[in-house]
């Protein structure tokens, strides 16, 4: 691992890590380790990404943290490489985490990190998200579904909002585009269930770019 490789972050967002993890840091580097030398050799995520790791993925993830009570039960929809929910399971222990990932290299692959960051408190089911709604790989509803770059908000809606039990909430990380895809989305949004779809900015004055999540309650 070369220098450019360290896991630790870069020296401008050192406070934003620790304001987000606290004493747990360490298995946060620890994790950021582990994306940056098996996640990139089993293709879960790209070369260049371990440069800007904590700016794109790890603190982008964690600031959503403010928006999840505690002792609450999360189910993380398509959860590939842990983004956001094993970055939510290292920065909140008290959180119960279930991550959700049809792909079997990724969930080898999050089995691993669960057992080597020793989160006990989160496991990991191989299932579509429509089949954990019923049959064997059924999955209760939780307080929270989190969903990151999986789909488009109707069918991201569809997938995830029977996961959330009653008055619980749907939190899709999101980019520049929130906006429009309410817009286009609203409608299939309602037909899944959902109240009126609310944008967040997660992480102001903690990270230089505030994480935009769309946040739907379940009617």
């Amino acid at each position: 691992m070369t220098e450019l490789d360290d896991p630790a972050p870069p020296p401008e967002l050192h406070s934003a890590a620790v304001r987000c993890f606290g004493e747990r840091l360490p298995i946060a580097i620890r994790y950021a380790s582990l994306l940056m030398t098996d996640g990139v050799v089993r293709g879960l995520i790209g070369p260049r990404e371990s440069t800007r790791l904590w700016a794109r993925h790890l603190l982008n993830c964690a600031v959503v943290a403010e928006l999840i009570p505690p002792d609450t039960r999360v189910i993380d929809v398509g959860s590939g490489a842990g983004l956001p929910g094993v970055v939510l399971a290292v920065a909140r222990p008290d959180l119960t985490v279930v991550l959700v990932e049809p792909m079997a290299r990724r969930v080898a692959f999050l089995n691993e990190v669960v057992e080597a960051l020793e989160l006990g408190r989160a496991s990991v089911v191989r299932a579509r998200a429509e089949e954990c709604v019923r049959g064997r790989n059924r999955i209760e509803p939780a307080d929270i579904v989190t969903a990151r770059a999986v789909a488009p908000l109707d069918r991201l809606a569809a997938w995830c909002l029977p996961l959330v039990r009653t008055g619980g909430r749907l939190l899709a990380l999101k980019g520049e585009s929130a906006a429009a895809e309410i817009e286009e989305h609203r409608r299939a949004v309602a037909r899944a269930g959902g109240a009126e779809p609310l944008i967040r900015r997660c992480g102001a004055g903690v990270v230089p770019t505030p994480t935009t999540v769309v946040e739907i309650a379940k009617r």
